[in-house]
């Protein structure tokens, strides 16, 4: 993977908003990995949480938000609780469902969802599609 690197991409609005809604600054993040080594779901994810954190740092916000890595994070605060720096990951986590719900239009109606999409979906993922979607 090839990433072009300028300070236009590094500090851009998604970046803040990211770190507006966690209250977290991902550029604290010094990519010790224990974060990581911690995640009880890193082995199904795209990206591991450090990774996450690498790619907000670089700008590379398209990537994580297409990736199925924020709607595996169980949100069980594991990460959050052995980062050295004190970084709340799992908020970072939440803020990215938040921004990439956001980006989406339309409405949810509990009755349109199939029975077999309620196995397959994550539980956080239908949370955050009604707090989102319903109203």
């Amino acid at each position: 993977m090839s990433l072009k690197i300028t300070r236009e991409k590094i500090k851009n609005s998604l970046v803040d908003k990211i770190e507006e809604i966690s209250g977290q600054n991902v550029f604290d993040c010094y990519q010790c990995g224990i974060c990581s080594s911690g995640c009880p779901v890193t082995d199904y994810m795209d990206y591991s949480p450090n990774q996450v954190m690498r790619l907000l740092q670089l700008g590379s916000v398209d990537e994580i938000l297409n990736s199925k890595t924020i709607w595996i994070c169980s949100t069980c605060l594991q990460c959050s609780t052995r980062c050295p720096k004190g970084i709340e990951v799992a908020q970072v986590m939440e803020a990215l469902r938040t921004i990439n719900l956001r980006q989406r239009e339309g409405t949810l109606k509990p009755e349109d969802i199939k029975s077999k999409e309620l196995k397959d979906l994550p539980p956080i993922a239908l949370v955050s599609a009604f707090r989102k979607l319903t109203g």
